[in-house]
């Protein structure tokens, strides 16, 4: 089973920490739509023996696009690849273009999950991240998308500056009041080059800290933990049955083909991304020409995203694996490098899985680059 992901790159206006690919300049959309129909039929050999279980519309923010665009686009991929019977069909949404009647109409269409950005319920939060919506719209958006969607999921942003544990707790309990069976939650980071780095820089806001965010992460483990939820990724967590199958299965190295300005593409040995540019994509498109560059992954590039994305997820790492698919060296090399996280309680092993402990979950990223395997040549 293998996905699809559409990277839409507009947005209305730029939130201070994203260092994606968008444009907030919306007067190229209508040929951006044809040129991502275009890549779609030009990339369907790829996919000639695989069935697509998921599509995904991210960005930039997919919700710009009207309805009919999106249904075009959804219909451009079953014209041109085998879907599955009930794929997962999920669109990336932000509260202020989510009224009542866009959440009918998208209700009729083929998409059956939406994530929506919420990124925080206070008013001065979304200020200071330039979000597009306001509180009251992040609250009636998702009182309407409960009435008419099932499969919802949620972004919410912890380690704000000036944010309490109680903020936290109540931006947490919102949530669940509404009912919501999956919940995405990032530590708020300041990316160079953005809006927040230059107000970091100049004194306009205040750093977040580790500490708060560590905090914020332990209270968001326990208290969705004992709503039902389960911590399946490090940054996500869903009711039985509603985790993302997309990104499940980019964690689990299952096949996809990123269709879009920037959108990336992987096929179990190599991966490959689109240019990161609107202007140069769309010509290359016209010229009937993939905008793509693609690098064959080494053993050792395989085993170290295998450890990243294993050691955050509930799979985990698995020895056996680890040896049948790498070779012993890296067996035994990864069992020299994880002796001391064993030692600290930062890491187990149980049948013959590698995971995290509770106490090592929000030290993953860094646990992972120790035991990456750099100096193998091959």
């Amino acid at each position: 089973m293998s996905g699809i992901y559409i990277h839409i790159p507009f947005c209305k206006q730029a939130c201070h920490y994203c260092d994606f690919h968008f444009s907030t300049s919306m007067k190229k959309k209508d040929d951006m739509v044809l040129a991502l129909a275009k890549e779609i039929a030009m990339r369907k050999i790829e996919f000639e023996h695989e069935i697509v279980e998921t599509i995904y519309f991210g960005g930039g923010t997919p919700s710009v696009l009207s309805n009919e665009e999106i249904n075009f686009l959804i219909a451009e991929i079953y014209k041109n690849f085998k879907v599955t019977k009930k794929p997962e069909i999920t669109l990336e949404a932000n509260p202020d273009d989510l009224s009542s009647e866009r959440i009918l109409e998208l209700s009729k269409s083929p998409v059956n999950r939406l994530s929506i950005g919420i990124q925080s319920f206070y008013e001065d939060d979304l200020k200071m991240m330039n979000r597009a919506h306001n509180s009251a719209e992040a609250k009636k958006c998702l009182e309407e998308a409960t009435k008419y969607f099932e499969n919802i999921s949620l972004d919410l942003i912890y380690g704000i500056p000036g944010m309490s544990d109680e903020m936290w707790k109540q931006n947490i309990q919102t949530a669940l009041d509404f009912g919501i069976p999956h919940i995405s939650s990032y530590a708020l980071t300041v990316e160079p080059k953005t809006a927040l780095s230059k107000l970091i820089q100049t004194g306009k806001i205040a750093e977040p800290q580790d500490e708060a965010a560590s905090n914020h992460f332990m209270i968001l483990v326990e208290i969705l933990q004992n709503n039902g939820f389960i911590h399946y990724e490090l940054s996500n967590f869903g009711k039985e049955n509603y985790f993302s199958k997309n990104n499940s299965a980019y964690w689990l190295g299952k096949k996809y083909i990123g269709i879009g300005p920037s959108a990336h593409s992987y096929d179990g040995e190599k991966r490959g991304w689109n240019v990161a540019n609107n202007s140069l994509y769309l010509k290359s498109i016209q010229e009937n020409v993939l905008p793509i560059e693609t690098e064959i992954l080494t053993v050792s590039d395989r085993y170290n995203e295998y450890i990243m994305t294993g050691l955050r997820t509930i799979w985990g790492v698995s020895l056996d694996r680890i040896e049948n698919e790498f070779g012993l060296d890296y067996l035994n090399y990864l069992q020299k490098q994880s002796k001391k996280f064993l030692n600290d309680d930062l890491v187990s092993i149980e049948n013959n899985i590698l995971k995290p402990t509770a106490k090592g979950k929000f030290l993953t990223d860094g646990i992972a680059s120790d035991l990456f395997y750099l100096n193998l040549e091959e």
